[in-house]
């Protein structure tokens, strides 16, 4: 069996099991445009951290800035600094795919490789991570990863037919597996359900239930009830008209919902704007 320790090297970790992330004084530019202004968060460990707030407030902005991939937009800059477990991920001394193996990504639309087989496809992250694993090794992965997402059951008898012939609802926890498979200590998840049907999206929330205690999620939903039924914490993004993204308020999901601090907090999650 493929020991959690063999999957990383001292230069591209710190540790294992989840951990915290904390954004410090984020601010985020794309060409001219301020995106984000002074942004500071924390998600802590072992917990589910919501990112709510209308279009166009920067939560997917900030959510990139999280594991490096805003410096891939051609223009794009930022100031501050990403801290996991207190080590700064943006430190010349470290590399990007370090950053990117701590701290996994599921996108808004699911994005298996379509004609790679379900097996090839929750293993593709060792080769783009440089990790090596033996056939062995390889097979309890894919098990464990897939029933980490909760789809093992649906497709152990099909493991070599290509992922893109997938529900949408399977390919999206196939992506989730894919991400859990380099034991990332941070998981991002941008909007996971927003192109799945009910069913579906029972089925991803139930896999954020079941992996809170083992990876830290941050996951940015437009969905109220999705936000207070999975997180345990909840950031409330707002962007007044021409003017860059902030935190209105943040803190425990339940107190927000049910006792906000500030009236715009309120309106938004009531359902007044937004």
């Amino acid at each position: 069996m493929l020991d959690d320790q063999d999957l990383w090297t001292e230069e591209s970790a710190d540790g294992n099991g989840p951990a915290e992330l904390r954004a410090e004084n984020i601010s985020a530019w794309f060409g001219d445009h301020n995106v984000l202004d002074r942004v500071s968060l924390t998600m802590a460990a072992g917990k589910v951290t919501a990112l709510i707030g209308p279009s166009g407030c920067g939560k997917s902005t900030f959510l990139r800035i999280l594991n490096r991939m805003h410096e891939m937009i051609p223009g794009a800059s930022l100031a501050g600094e990403v801290k996991l477990d207190g080590e700064d991920i943006y430190d010349p001394g470290r590399r990007v795919t370090a950053a990117r193996r701590n701290i996994g990504m599921v996108f808004q639309k699911a994005n298996p490789f379509p004609a790679m087989s379900i097996y090839d496809n929750t293993i593709a992250g060792l080769k783009l991570t440089g990790l090596k694993a033996s056939r062995d090794e390889k097979d309890w992965l894919v098990e464990d990863s897939l029933r980490k997402a909760s789809l093992w059951e649906e497709v152990k008898d099909r493991l070599h037919q290509p992922g893109g012939g997938l529900s949408g609802g399977q390919q999206q926890r196939l992506c989730i597996a894919r991400s859990l498979a380099v034991a990332p200590r941070v998981l991002l998840m941008d909007e996971p359900c927003s192109a799945l049907d009910p069913t579906s999206t029972r089925r991803v929330e139930e896999t954020i239930e079941s992996l809170r205690e083992q990876v830290t999620i941050v996951i940015v939903t437009h969905n109220m009830q999705q936000a207070a039924r999975v997180s345990d914490h909840c950031a409330f993004f707002l962007a007044a008209q021409n003017t860059p993204g902030v935190i209105v308020e943040h803190g425990d999901t339940q107190a927000m919902f049910n006792h906000p601090r500030d009236e715009r907090t309120s309106d938004y999650v009531n359902g007044r704007f937004g």
